[in-house]
C-alpha cells in the first residue's frame, strides 16, 4: 500500500494532485546527437511551486550534463495501477519510470526492465543508500532499480491526549499489552474519544493486519511464497488483541470499517489517541486534517519484532540503449540521491516555501551520507523533531520487511477478517484464519 493510503506525496514538498498525460519514448537521439530521455512522476502544472522546482533541477541537470536531454511526462498517480502493466506491455513506458518497491520483481518477471548491473558503479550515490532498499530492486544477483524513498510503519500518537489521560506522552507503549492499557485510559476521557483506531476496508484493514503480524514477529505469506502462515499463534494474538480492545474495553469505539481518511480525521480533530501509520501522514494531519505538529508523534512499531516497509523508486525500460541507462542514472543522483540536495532533499527551498522539515523519513542513507543529509535536515527544521526521537531509535532494533505478494489480493481477503472480528462480537476466530488461509493458499497456486 501506499504510505497514506490515499495518493502518493513528495516527502520534502508535499506535491498535490497530478494528471496524467500521454507517455512514450520520444527516441535515445535529440537534436546535437544529444541522448534523451523520458522520465516520469514529475509535478503537474497545477503544482505550481513544485512543477517550478523540478524543472529548475532538470535545468541544471542539463546545464552540468549538456550531452543529455531530459523529457518529463506527469501524471497520478506516478503509478496507476489500472494502466501500469498495459503501458509497459504496450511499449508506452518512459525510459525511466516510477515504481512501488512491491512492484520489482513483477517488472523483472515479465522482462520489461533492464539490467543495471554493469552501470551501477556510474550511479555515484549507490554504496550510500540502505542495504535493505538496495535489496528490493536486486533479482537474482542483478540490480534492476534505484530506491528513492522509503517508509516504514509506526504508532501515531497525540500527545495532548496523552497528558490528558495521566500517560507521558515521551514514553509512548512499546507492546500491544501496553497500546491496550493507554487507550482504555484514553477512551475514558470520554466525549467520543477513540483510544485507538484501525482500518478494516478497502484493503487498508489487510494491509495493517499485515503490519500487525510482523511486528509480532509473524508473516503472512511462507518463505518460498507458496502457503499462507497466518493461521498462527501471532495471527491468533493480532486478532484477538483487537477484538478484546473492541469490545471488552470498548476503547475502539463504535464505528467501524474506517478507512484512512476517517481515522486522519478523528486524530485531527483531537478525539484519537492513536493509529498505525507512516511518517509522511504527519503533514496531513496538520494541513488537512487540523492537528498541530506539537500535539502529533510518532513511536516504533509495538511488538519490537519487525516492521512493514514500503516505497518507491525508478527501473529503467529494457528496451533503453547503454547510452539512456547511464543518461537516467545520473539523473537520479541528481535529483534524489545527493544528501541534503535535489527536488526531494533541498531542504533550505523547502523550508521557504512552507513545506514541513525535519520529520524523521524517508531515511534513504547509511555512513556519512546519512549524516550530511540528517544535518541539513535539522539545519532547516521547522517541526518538533523531538517528537519523533523514540521512532527513528525504536526502528533501528526492527526487523525492515516488505509487503507480501500478490499484497492487494492478499489484503482483500485478510479486510473480511478484521472487519469480522471489528463489527461482531461473536466472531470466530479460528475458522476466520481457517478460511482466509485457504484463500490465500488458492491466490498464491493461481500465481
Amino acid at each position: 500500500m501506499r504510505s497514506t493510503g490515499i495518493r502518493r506525496t513528495f516527502v520534502a514538498l508535499g506535491v498535490g494532485a497530478l494528471t496524467l498525460t500521454a507517455c512514450g519514448s520520444d527516441g535515445d537521439e535529440a537534436a546535437g546527437g544529444k541522448t534523451r530521455i523520458t522520465v516520469n512522476c514529475m509535478p503537474p502544472k497545477s503544482a505550481k511551486v513544485d512543477r517550478q522546482f523540478f524543472e529548475e533541477d532538470i535545468a541544471a541537470f542539463e546545464k552540468r550534463n549538456p550531452d543529455i536531454d531530459v523529457v518529463p511526462h506527469d501524471a497520478f498517480p506516478c503509478q496507476d495501477p489500472k494502466t501500469f502493466d498495459a503501458k509497459l506491455a504496450g511499449g508506452q513506458m518512459e525510459d525511466v519510470f516510477y515504481t512501488y518497491f512491491t512492484d520489482a520483481r513483477h517488472v523483472v518477471d515479465i522482462n520489461q526492465a533492464a539490467d543495471l548491473t554493469p552501470y551501477i558503479k556510474e550511479l555515484k550515490s549507490y554504496d550510500t543508500l540502505q542495504q535493505q532498499l538496495r535489496d528490493i530492486y536486486t533479482v537474482d544477483g542483478k540490480v534492476y532499480g534505484i530506491p528513492r524513498t522509503g517508509y516504514s510503519m509506526g504508532l501515531i500518537y497525540h500527545r495532548e491526549l496523552f497528558e490528558k489521560a495521566g500517560l507521558d506522552p515521551d514514553r509512548p507503549p512499546t507492546t500491544w499489552d501496553e497500546v491496550r492499557d493507554a487507550a482504555k485510559k484514553i477512551a475514558a476521557l470520554g466525549d467520543g474519544t477513540v483510544g485507538y483506531a484501525d482500518y478494516s476496508a478497502q484493503n487498508q484493514g489487510g494491509w495493517h493486519f499485515t503490519a500487525e503480524l510482523y511486528s509480532r514477529g509473524g508473516d503472512v505469506v511462507s518463505a518460498d511464497g507458496e502457503k499462507a502462515t497466518i493461521d498462527t499463534p501471532e495471527g491468533h494474538a493480532v486478532l484477538r488483541t483487537l477484538h478484546d480492545m473492541r469490545w471488552k474495553d470498548r476503547s475502539m469505539g463504535s464505528r467501524q470499517l474506517l478507512v484512512i481518511n476517517d481515522v486522519q480525521q478523528m486524530m485531527g480533530a483531537g478525539k484519537l489517541g492513536m493509529y498505525l501509520a507512516a511518517p509522511d501522514n504527519i503533514p496531513i494531519l496538520v494541513k488537512e486534517k487540523g492537528a498541530a505538529y506539537q500535539d502529533i508523534a510518532i513511536a516504533p512499531m509495538p511488538g519490537g519484532r519487525a516492521t512493514l516497509i514500503g516505497g518507491d523508486g525508478y527501473m529503467v525500460s529494457r528496451k533503453a540503449s547503454p547510452e539512456q541507462i547511464r543518461a537516467g542514472l545520473k539523473w537520479l543522483d541528481h535529483m534524489f540521491l545527493t544528501p541534503g540536495d535535489g527536488f526531494l532533499g533541498d531542504y533550505a527551498r523547502a523550508r521557504k516555501n512552507g513545506a514541513p522539515v525535519g520529520l524523521p523519513e524517508p531515511r534513504l542513507f547509511t555512513g556519512t551520507a546519512d549524516a550530511r543529509d540528517q544535518r541539513a535536515k535539522k539545519a532547516h527544521a521547522n517541526v518538533p523533531v523531538e517528537n519523533y526521537r523514540s521512532f527513528l531509535a525504536g526502528n533501528q532494533s526492527l526487523e525492515m520487511k516488505i509487503e507480501p505478494p500478490h499484497a492487494q489480493q492478499l489484503y482483500s481477503v485478510l479486510d473480511g477478517v478484521v472487519s469480522a472480528v471489528l463489527t461482531k462480537e461473536d466472531a470466530d476466530i479460528d475458522r476466520l484464519l481457517e478460511d482466509a488461509s485457504g484463500k490465500i493458499d488458492g491466490i498464491l497456486a493461481r500465481s
